[in-house]
């Protein structure tokens, strides 16, 4: 390989520190303030989980890449440091002349994907950029994913309960829009119940975590979807989300706290399968990607 290819790893990124809430959050609504409530909320929720570990679990899948590849793999944050635009510029200093951009976001939404691919362009590389829309539907991905649905399985009080997949949900504008990504999300989750050999009635799909603001968010939700096997008479439920490759606050908090206890008030119980983090199926997937691409 060229020694002046590399690969880009680009995630949403997260606070350091509790204290470090209000900045990111400024981050994410692009300067826009939110009312203080909210931003307490939120620090709150950090508060509970202690902090994000999403930037070490990023920073570890690309030196597992890095390994795989014998090339530099560079990870940029959308909303927290390393930022993109400081990454970039690190690059250009490396004199990386191609590379190959890959989110950390398997589902192509313009919410997500779209705002990675902006953030890259607008600091104006030197260098070529092959940018990487999708790749849910990545045989190792599903892998991934079906690896630790089955060991979740495993324990005989899960092996017959019902499995909920989900994602991070977006404005319903954004699919009326055309945007691919739910039709992706459910994608991924039927690739996974096809290798675990899951029958329809074994599983639902679900999104989560929804804003609150901007009109109506895709669902359905969480929540509901708990409900409506309650109302089948179910008392348990294995949930594993397919939108996300890592823990992080969508998972950590949204999943083990929020989740667990709305089953809990119901008279469930809700477990979840372990996040990707580091999987060597999850490194394996990176690698084809980029190797196809720098082939």
């Amino acid at each position: 390989s060229n020694s002046k290819d590399a690969v880009l790893l680009l995630a949403h990124g997260s606070p350091d520190s509790v204290d470090d809430v209000p900045e990111f959050l400024l981050r994410v609504t692009g300067g826009r303030g939110l009312p203080p409530h909210v931003v307490e909320e939120i620090k709150h929720r950090y508060g509970l989980i202690g902090r994000s570990p999403l930037t070490d679990i990023t920073r570890k899948q690309a030196a597992s890449l890095a390994a795989e590849l014998k090339l530099s793999v560079f990870v940029g944050m959308r909303n927290w440091k390393p930022f993109i635009a400081d990454t970039v510029q690190s690059m250009m200093a490396d004199g990386v002349s191609r590379t190959v951009v890959i989110c950390l976001a398997p589902q192509n939404s313009r919410t997500s994907v779209g705002l990675y691919r902006s953030a890259v362009m607008k600091n104006e590389p030197t260098f070529t950029v092959d940018f990487v829309e999708s790749w849910h539907d990545h045989p190792a991905l599903i892998k991934a994913f079906a690896e630790k649905l089955r060991i979740a399985r495993a324990n005989p009080e899960m092996k017959n309960v019902p499995i909920i997949f989900t994602a991070h949900s977006v404005p319903a504008k954004t699919i009326e829009d055309g945007d691919p990504y739910d039709k992706q999300a459910k994608e991924t989750a039927a690739l996974v119940a096809a290798v675990e050999r899951l029958q329809p009635e074994q599983w639902r799909f679900a999104f989560q975590s929804q804003g609150a603001s901007g009109g109506p968010w895709i669902g359905p939700t969480v929540e509901e979807t708990i409900l409506q096997l309650k109302q089948e008479g179910h008392q348990k439920v294995l949930l594993q989300p397919v939108g996300f490759l890592a823990d992080h606050v969508e998972v950590l908090y949204d999943i083990d706290v929020v989740f667990k206890d709305f089953a809990k008030q119901q008279g469930m119980e809700l477990q979840r399968t372990d996040s990707l983090n580091d999987s060597p199926f999850l490194t394996m997937a990176l690698t084809d990607i980029a190797r196809s691409r720098l082939t």
